[in-house]
């Protein structure tokens, strides 16, 4: 039962920051966050072997949930627009460097599953899991299997105006709901700097009206996502996760009542934080890497 037992290195790898950590039976032994370097490319790729190597220990596996296109089953990040990688051959890079088993997942898929097997999201037949950060993807978790391929990529397309968005696109959601976004249009629009989504959201509390303008439009934005998922999927339970569920009911609140208002027919569904707050990707990232030496997951929360 060495899988359920060992200690594995957990990486979640964020547009923003790299967070990793030691995680043993009783859960994480050790933690660390680094900045993820702005250049992308093998960079990245080094800070992850260095935030690994900083955590110390003997993890027998690695665990990685990382954004964009990836495929599990060979080990590559197929396109990642924020981190600059292509055709990146990660697995084998990260597990070569160390000699130990890596198990590489989407990110959202990743945090969707811990949260299905051990946070809000128990119990539920479907589960949406959206996580707004750098910037904002979703993962559908369907009688306990992740929907694998490009799905959930909710952050991008969809308009045909707006701001230039990093996929290429125009107006995309991610411009203007995500937490970059909410801070770059509150500066766009008040001309003051600011350190980000957090303090337009506590802007929003003291009555800030530029503040409440961005927060709103950010709001209804993800509402008509998630108003579009429930139609498709029906009774669903939506679990928000990443940097900006941190904001509590100054996001839930109006976010649940935008979704019931634009929907009629359709079941209301249960919005919920996350079990995890922004280390959704840190528990799945270490589901993955027992996964890797055991083909399959325990139930023990990190």
């Amino acid at each position: 039962m060495a899988g359920l037992s060992a200690e594995v290195a957990a990486v979640d790898v964020g547009g923003t920051s790299i967070k990793a950590a030691l995680v043993g039976d009783g859960g994480a032994l050790r933690s660390v966050q680094r900045p993820t370097p702005a250049q992308g490319g093998l960079p990245v790729v080094e800070a992850v072997i260095a935030a690994v190597a900083e955590l110390g220990g003997q993890p027998q596996a690695i665990g990685l949930a990382v954004p964009g296109i990836v495929d599990e089953a060979a080990g590559t990040v197929r396109h990642a627009k924020n981190l600059r990688w292509e055709e990146l051959p990660l697995a084998a890079m990260v597990g070569g460097h160390f000699g130990v088993p890596v198990g590489l997942g989407h990110d959202m898929r990743a945090a969707a599953l811990a949260e299905y097997q051990l946070g809000a999201g128990q119990g539920a037949p479907r589960l949406v899991f959206v996580g707004i950060g750098t910037g904002i993807s979703a993962a559908v978790v369907l009688d306990g299997q992740p929907l694998n391929g490009s799905a959930g990529e909710i952050g991008h397309g969809g308009a045909a105006s707006g701001e230039l968005c990093a996929c290429g696109g125009l107006g995309c959601l991610e411009t203007y709901a995500s937490a970059a976004g909410i801070a770059r249009s509150y500066t766009s629009l008040s001309g003051r700097e600011i350190s980000g989504a957090a303090e337009v959201a506590q802007g929003v509390q003291d009555g800030d009206l530029v503040a409440q303008l961005v927060w709103t439009a950010a709001v209804n934005g993800l509402a008509r996502e998630l108003a579009g998922v429930v139609r498709l999927l029906g009774e669903t339970r939506i679990v928000i996760g990443g940097g900006l569920s941190l904001a509590g009911d100054t996001l839930l609140s109006p976010l649940r009542t935008a979704v019931a208002e634009l929907l009629t027919v359709h079941p209301i569904p249960t919005i919920l934080p996350s079990a995890f707050g922004d280390r959704a990707g840190i528990h799945g990232a270490a589901l993955l890497a027992r996964r890797s030496l055991r083909g399959s997951a325990p139930q023990t929360p990190c």
